[in-house]
């Protein structure tokens, strides 16, 4: 049974929360502020934290960049928010993704296994299946399943990008860390080049590239490995 604290001061979110993850099994612990929150991450041991950043004793954000320093626990973040920098600000300190309110239920249960699922899985990322792609990321090969057509070859940087959205599939990752990882963290040019390597991932490994499923644009953010 997956254990979830959930630190947010709206009632009606607390009981529609608890009533959810009842019916599909896990164990739910609430909060109402940051400083109970602190505390209940620390000795309640949580599988998942969701965490609200409007909250009324501080900001949800201080929660993610302290559970960061001890804790590598899946937090998702559940605000009113919806300005792309408060969705960027949190994922760069540490949380896992982000849905703003009102959200779907089903959506949130969604986003609660991806992160979960990274969690349970090995660091090292071995191969992923993108339609009748095989990527291997061990080997840094890909084989096609009907053996028709040759299969495309990536550049090192192309692999770097994929892995890193790979690794975080389902989830939203910020162009600022696609950079740090394709480029590192002292490059300082962003959107032109990277818009240019997604375009050559698409067109390398999509069926259309015009009509992305497997590397959608998160507008104004970054991109997300969808699950297909």
């Amino acid at each position: 049974m997956y254990k979830v604290l959930v630190i947010d001061d709206e009632p009606q979110i607390i009981r529609a929360l608890a009533v959810n993850m009842k019916a599909r099994g896990y164990e739910m612990i609430a909060a109402p502020n940051a400083a109970i929150g602190s505390a209940m991450a620390i000795d309640k041991h949580p599988d998942v934290v969701i965490v609200d950043l409007g909250l009324p004793d501080r900001d949800g954000l201080t929660i993610i960049q302290n559970i960061r320093t001890w804790s590598n626990v899946p937090i998702l973040v559940l605000s009113g928010r919806t300005d792309s920098k408060f969705k960027i600000s949190a994922l760069e300190n540490g949380a896992d993704d982000y849905i703003t309110k009102p959200f779907d239920v089903e959506e949130l249960f969604a986003r609660i296994k991806a992160v979960s699922r990274r969690r349970e899985e090995k660091l090292e990322l071995r191969s992923i299946t993108m339609g009748d792609l095989e990527v291997d990321f061990a080997r840094h090969s890909i084989t096609r399943a009907s053996g028709n057509e040759t299969p495309p070859h990536l550049t090192a940087t192309e692999w770097k990008v994929l892995e890193v959205l790979a690794l975080n599939r389902g989830s939203l990752v910020t162009k600022r860390k696609i950079l740090d990882a394709g480029w590192g963290t002292n490059y300082a040019e962003e959107n032109g080049s990277l818009r240019l390597f997604i375009s050559q991932l698409r067109q390398k490994l999509e069926p259309n590239p015009k009509s992305p499923i497997y590397i959608t644009t998160e507008l104004g953010m970054g991109y997300r490995f969808s699950e297909i």
